[in-house]
């Protein structure tokens, strides 16, 4: 019994002196540090108020956008329109993505212990006798390596091995069937060459609908989303959006050809630039776990109408386009914006179509033709009433039903009017235009007005 109690009050000695906060309360902190870092390729827009809206002197346009103070915070955005090049990227990792994981499915099925078909395409082994507790516990219940979600089960496609896309060089039967299934069938070839079916490049991913979980009570399954998109762009917009007019160059090269590489891509829907933004997260988090940091990053988005308006006006309030001034011409007489300056005449500006993302000069954060080239996609749904309506603390009156999205900025083919910074268009969801574009943004950690 005496040794019980002295075990008892040395425990408590120990409880009570083990740690160095003297009894005082002195919060729990992260081991690591939280290092803001700039993503590559875009600038930090500092939180601030400004007026948003139409001025005066625009009668009708004040009447869906009466100007009014609103106030966001500090996020990154992106200083050129997302390039043909980058969303090649996007592109090019969904397509590898499902031709490795047709080609290791194949080897599993196909394998025994005395073949072995396309070894260098395999999943990932698992080591068991790596295996954390934990992950054993999932792969025993879940068949899982913690992934629940997972279709491969938590395992791993082996991304050493290039894939090869000269016919003469496939290795054997089994990866020419694999291949097989992703061109367009013998019927639909021509010119005696066979073409990726596009259509086969699918997108998949989940989100929280964290917004209406947090207004409305449910379980958290309730409100976990599915998105399946198509990510190849619809190069046909080039010709679908103009009758009467010979545009089939733009829509042969365009997206394919690397001239284009440094243009902003079109033919995008706002789904499919939601689904670019879900991406670019993914790649950055699996980057960072890759190098074993425990951070993740913010999640990429669009930025919402107030966010691109704000960042637009480059800290100039009051100004009629990014630049400033109320005109579209220097004291040079130089185009300031690629647009349509005269009816008809679309290169008087230098450019029939579309020009180098990073044309023109900056406004004063640094941001790229946010006025004209290319209008762009924001995350809010267009309403005639949410100037009205919408809080003045980062406003964002988004509806998921209401199909029409808020474009900004004007593009090549409009006229000046579009180019103002104040100025409000919309477009449905699921369309994709010869001239609409998006950039992105991240959210910053902190809620400094400068950004700091």
């Amino acid at each position: 019994m005496k040794k019980i109690s002295l075990y008892i009050l040395m425990a408590l000695l120990v409880y009570s002196c083990g740690g160095s906060d003297q009894g005082e309360l002195v919060g729990e902190r992260s081991q690591t540090k939280w290092h803001s870092q700039k993503p590559l390729g875009m600038v930090l827009i500092p939180g601030g108020s400004f007026t948003m809206g139409k001025e005066d002197e625009d009668v009708a346009g004040s009447l869906t956008t009466p100007a009014r103070t609103v106030t966001v915070r500090p996020y990154y955005m992106d200083e050129t329109e997302i390039t043909n090049a980058e969303y090649k990227e996007f592109v090019f990792w969904v397509r590898d993505s499902i031709v490795r994981t047709k080609l290791a499915i194949l080897s599993e099925l196909m394998s025994d212990d005395t073949n072995t078909i396309l070894p260098d395409y395999q999943f990932k082994n698992i080591d068991t006798a790596d295996m954390t507790p934990y992950e054993k516990y999932m792969m025993n219940n879940y068949g899982s390596l913690g992934d629940v979600n997972s279709p491969l089960q938590g395992r791993s496609l082996s991304w050493e091995e290039d894939l090869l896309w000269d016919t003469s060089e496939f290795p054997d039967e089994y990866y020419s069937e694999v291949m097989d299934t992703m061109y367009v069938s013998i019927e639909n070839s021509f010119d005696g060459k066979r073409i990726l079916d596009t259509k086969k490049l699918k997108f998949k991913y989940s989100w929280l609908d964290r917004e209406n979980a947090a207004k409305v009570k449910g379980e958290r399954k309730d409100f976990i989303k599915s998105e399946i998109v198509e990510v190849y762009p619809d190069t046909t917009v080039w010709v679908k959006d103009f009758s009467y007019s010979y545009n089939d160059p733009m829509h042969q090269d365009y997206f394919h050809h690397q001239a284009y590489d440094d243009y902003p891509v079109v033919g995008v829907s706002w789904s499919q630039a939601k689904a670019f933004c879900r991406w670019r997260t993914k790649k950055k988090n699996d980057f960072l776990r890759s190098k074993k940091n425990p951070s993740s990053v913010p999640y990429f988005r669009l930025a919402t109408e107030a966010e691109w308006e704000y960042a637009a006006r480059g800290g100039l309030d009051y100004a009629t386009y990014p630049w400033g001034g109320p005109y579209t011409t220097s004291d040079r007489g130089c185009f300031l914006a690629n647009f349509k300056p005269v009816r008809g005449d679309y290169a008087v500006d230098g450019a029939l179509y579309t020009m180098e993302a990073k044309s023109y000069n900056p406004n004063d954060y640094g941001l790229y033709n946010m006025a004209g080239n290319v209008s762009e996609w924001t995350n809010t749904a267009y309403n005639e009433a949410s100037y009205y309506i919408g809080s003045t603390m980062n406003p964002n009156v988004e509806n998921t039903k209401n199909h029409r999205k808020i474009i900004r900025g004007g593009s090549w083919k409009d006229v000046a009017y579009f180019l103002e910074v104040s100025t409000r268009d919309y477009e449905y969801a699921d369309s994709s235009r010869s001239y609409i574009g998006f950039r992105t943004v991240q959210d910053f950690l902190g809620t400094n007005i400068e950004g700091n």
